[in-house]
């Protein structure tokens, strides 16, 4: 018997609860929306199926700005992580991120608890088998318990769910992920809708138990010395050291054990069970010999999975081969000679949904309110799921208020970078956020999201007006100590340049500037503390004075550029255009144009195949509407 109507009646419906449905749900809710979320299993809420760590490179600068805007990753992480650490910091600050790992099932508990403590948000068992779609709106669902729920908007974040197979060896498991069903009826509801389906894979290692690990052997790699936080909010802290990550490396054992049963692989064997396009850059242990024959060694991780977890993840042997071919395998490396498995490596199937069918909104393009979020548009890992999932959230809530969207451009975030990416060229393979994927990742850095984003999030109602001030006061202090560096000016003496030389920079025979001096590459501002009048101590802006002095130059070449880009940016195209009239652009253009339907000029120009030429008679085309209707 039904309860009150209320219960089946709600603005929107986040079907998955993993890391792209927990950041929607909470982003819609903490909007003033009445959220319902959707999840095949209650205790695996933000689960971690694979590596049990949270950022790296591009991906750790994702979390930031979730964090940024008002998301819930990075304080999770911070709540929940083992072990912490600043990745290329000998390098470039545009690649520098956090990485940790995380308790999986600590973080887990969080992310439900944080669901539903959250008011408006109502987190339920369910498998949405149909939705009801009229007039080209979506309205409502259906779940397999029969139930019909009324919405205005619906967010799928299924992951792997949709027909999911696992594979191992030749034998193949219905499933989302180890010992959970899959979901069936939905992607054969959405494919009623006129959206396209297609199949990726992907794929994890084994779980061995820790104590038959002999880690005397491996090397250690401990968490970070210096106090360290993902998120804005929380107070950085130094973690102890009772959770290391251990270093080992196949070899050519390994390497002729893999080989001499490839047969048995679904992937790979003569039998080809997998039809799904894995991922390029987390392949699996048989990919990389394959692909990289020359090579006599990989790298294993072998990584904690929870405080109280005698489980521990084999990062690099990613595999669907036999179990038995699995047991040989991990017994020939260094240090697992003895490793007992847990739970078998696999492959996983399942659906996706090219993303090019959606707007940068994440919206359809064919079915109004219905959004998409997380591995269905086709990529892999966990933050970026997460930073569509806040996305889709922020604009499901938007779109039911009236009021205009949030579209982050490709220079001011990475998630505006992957959200372009997958609308505009789509992907043909698990697509996964590189900082070579960022023309402009010197501005888009793990230290400044706070600075390019919190203005959004506060906006939004998402972020507090505490925060806000605090970082509009941090941009007008940096901003401050530049213009004062710029004034104090040093005159050339032995002891000055003592200093410099010291430092491995040239000595100065001529007065010049404490900002000349700092964007010197090897000058560090706490050096020249003694030779300045009035020096600051706040380590953020100081962090920040150094960056922008440093790369000033390439900062504001970039600037240009991307003033450049807003240009196009600014020019609309309608959304009814009709390329086939547009004069002199060619075939291919016209597909590519009537594909994607770009909203803007500057969208098009990212298209794949467009060429200046089409860009310019596209440019001409639109300045002759618009004067024509003026």
């Amino acid at each position: 018997m039904r309860g009150k109507s209320d219960d089946f009646t709600f603005d929107v419906a986040v079907v998955g609860a993993g890391h792209a449905g927990v950041e929607a749900a909470l982003a819609a809710a903490r909007m003033g929306l009445r959220v319902v979320v959707f999840t095949t299993n209650l205790d695996t809420v933000a689960w971690a199926p694979c590596n049990p760590s949270i950022g790296g490179p591009a991906k750790g600068v994702v979390v930031r700005e979730i964090d940024a805007l008002g998301g819930e990753m990075a304080k999770a992480t911070d709540a929940t992580m083992l072990n912490v650490r600043m990745l290329n910091v000998g390098k470039g600050p545009a690649v520098r991120a956090l990485r940790a790992q995380i308790d999986k099932y600590a973080y887990s508990a969080y992310m439900k608890r944080k669901l539903q403590e959250t008011p408006n948000l109502f987190l339920r068992y369910g498998v949405v088998k149909s939705l009801i779609v009229k007039s080209g709106k979506v309205v409502g669902l259906t779940t397999d318990v029969g139930s019909l729920y009324n919405v205005h908007a619906v967010i799928i974040a299924a992951g792997t769910f949709l027909r999911g197979k696992l594979f191992v060896g030749r034998s193949i498991l219905p499933g989302g992920r180890l010992g959970e069903a899959p979901a069936k009826g939905l992607t054969e509801s959405i494919e009623k809708l006129g959206i396209k389906v297609g199949r990726f894979k992907t794929g994890t290692p084994a779980r061995v138990l820790k104590r038959s690990v002999d880690f005397s052997v491996m090397e250690r790699q401990d968490t970070a010395d210096e106090p360290l936080a993902f998120s804005f909010f929380d107070e950085p802290r130094v973690l102890p050291k009772s959770h290391p990550c251990w270093l080992t490396h196949t070899n050519t054992k390994t390497h002729d054990i893999i080989r001499s049963h490839l047969d048995f692989s679904p992937l790979y064997g003569s039998v080809k069970l997998i039809e799904g396009i894995g991922p390029r850059y987390c392949p699996s242990i048989e990919d990389k010999v394959i692909k990289f024959a020359d090579r006599d060694s990989h790298q294993v991780f072998v990584e904690p999975e929870g405080r109280d977890s005698e489980e521990v993840y084999l990062n690099g042997l990613s595999t669907s081969l036999p179990y038995e071919v699995q047991l040989e395998m991990i017994h020939s490396v260094k240090g697992l000679e003895q490793a007992i498995i847990v739970r078998p490596a696999y492959a996983v199937e399942y659906d996706y949904f090219p993303p090019d069918q959606l707007q940068p909104t994440l919206e359809s393009k064919f079915v109004e309110n219905l959004f998409f979020a997380g591995q269905v548009n086709g990529t892999s890992g966990y933050e970026e799921a997460a930073g569509q999932g806040l996305i889709a959230g922020v604009n499901a809530a938007l779109k039911l208020r009236g009021e205009p969207p949030l579209v982050l451009d490709r220079s001011e975030a990475y998630v505006g970078v992957l959200i372009d990416d997958l609308v505009t060229k789509g992907t043909d393979e698990p697509y996964r956020l590189l900082t070579s994927r960022a023309e402009y990742r010197l501005v888009l850095r793990h230290d400044n999201a706070h600075l390019r984003l919190a203005r959004y999030g506060y906006e939004l109602g998402l972020v507090p007006r505490w925060f806000h001030e605090k970082v509009e006061s941090l941009k007008r202090s940096i901003d401050a100590e530049i213009k004062r560096l710029e004034k104090v000016k040093i005159k050339p003496t032995n002891r000055i340049n003592d200093v410099l030389v010291e430092l491995g920079s040239e000595a100065i025979k001529e007065t010049t500037t404490l900002s000349d001096l700092l964007k010197r590459p090897k000058v560090v501002y706490a050096a020249l503390k003694r030779f300045d009048p009035e020096p600051i101590e706040n380590p953020e802006v100081i962090e920040q004075v150094e960056i922008n002095l440093r790369y000033g130059g390439y900062i504001e070449r970039m600037e240009r550029e991307i003033k450049a880009l807003r240009q196009l940016e600014s020019i609309k195209i309608p959304p009814d255009m009709d390329y086939r009239s547009v004069p002199n652009l060619s075939y291919e253009a016209r597909e590519k144009l009537s594909k994607v339907k770009p909203l803007t000029l500057g969208q098009a120009f990212r298209i794949p195949g467009i060429k200046p030429s089409d860009l310019l008679n596209l440019r001409i085309e639109l300045e002759r509407r618009r004067e024509s209707s003026s």
